[in-house]
């Protein structure tokens, strides 16, 4: 699973090369969440992945860097 940064979200790709969601921070919950617009179905390691990411984005042990459009 490949975490690629855009804005303020992380484009999730999967190893076959197809976006398969992103991970936004939701203001009204205070974490961040894996969000899907389009039904594409997660491998079991895909979702481990995805999990793993979201546990550390919310403790603090990764972030997701600022994007300078200066």
């Amino acid at each position: 699973m490949l975490f690629f940064p855009i804005q303020q979200e992380l484009d999730c790709i999967s190893e076959r090369g197809v976006i398969v969601g992103k991970i936004i921070f939701d203001d009204t919950r205070g974490k961040h969440i894996f969000y899907q617009p389009d039904a594409v179905e997660l491998t079991a390691v895909d979702q481990v992945a995805i999990n793993e990411r979201l546990s550390g984005l919310d403790t603090g042990l990764y972030g997701i860097p600022m994007q300078d459009d200066d």
